[in-house]
């Protein structure tokens, strides 16, 4: 090397690769999750549900469902510009489905998006943590007005889940996250199950007591209309409902 002249340094591509591969493991680390604890009414990232009043009463796969933070509080769209947090509206956790953050979509930039809907990703709104993602949709939902038929609970948990990318998918809503808890939901216990159905059963012996038999054909036409309406109003007017 010549005096005066400084040597130039060329990259150590060994040492770029480590460095790319120790911030792609820790950018994909999660904290360890509290195990689910009823008592205590901690579920961590859990969906989580409970029956209706009146409307369980009348159509039991109906129900309030809400979503947990990573550290067990469960956040609920209860009402107009309100989001509960940390005590579920209409009782306490009957079923719960604890869902999987490596499923979800974290992005530090847009080349970032390990999910196929990177731009729409973007465009919706995404989440760096599962907490903010949730975070972010309660803001969203503080300003929005409630209405079971249009914009409930189940609205909120789509919005959620789509910020999320959840299982890769930007395509959740009312009909696929009630079918989520409804088909692989774990009942909280024995006493949960009975109060999630027995007013079902006493109103049907009453109604069959009273009115007879076409009680029933009255009572499976309302649940026919109230999914019809939810499927007419996700798949084919999407206008009609908030997700």
């Amino acid at each position: 090397m010549l005096p005066g002249r400084y040597s130039k340094m060329k990259p150590q591509a060994g040492y770029d690769v480590e460095l790319i591969s120790s911030t792609e493991s820790i950018k994909h680390e999660f904290w360890p999750l509290d195990p689910i604890d009823p008592g205590q009414a901690k579920f961590p990232c859990c969906l989580v549900w409970t029956p209706l009043p009146v409307v369980s009463w009348l159509a039991p796969f109906i129900g309030h469902v809400g979503i947990c933070r990573e550290d067990g509080v469960t956040l609920d769209f209860a009402g107009s510009n309100f989001v509960n947090i940390n005590d579920l509206a209409f009782g306490s956790v009957a079923r719960y489905h604890q869902l999987n953050r490596e499923k979800c979509c974290f992005p530090t930039s847009l080349a970032a998006h390990k999910c196929k809907q990177g731009y729409q990703h973007s465009q919706y709104g995404t989440a760096i943590t599962w907490d903010d993602g949730l975070q972010s949709s309660t803001r969203y939902f503080e300003h929005k007005s409630y209405n079971l038929f249009t914009c409930n609970c189940h609205s909120f948990i789509a919005n959620c889940l789509n910020r999320l990318c959840y299982d890769g998918s930007m395509s959740w809503n009312m009909i696929n996250v009630a079918a989520l808890i409804l088909f692989k939901g774990h009942w909280v216990d024995g006493m949960s199950i009975v109060r999630s159905f027995l007013p079902f059963v006493v109103v049907v012996c009453l109604g069959i007591a009273m009115v007879g038999w076409p009680f029933l054909i009255g009572l499976l036409s309302l649940s026919l209309l109230l999914v019809g309406w939810f499927v007419l109003g996700t798949y084919c007017i999407k206008s009609l409902l908030e997700c």
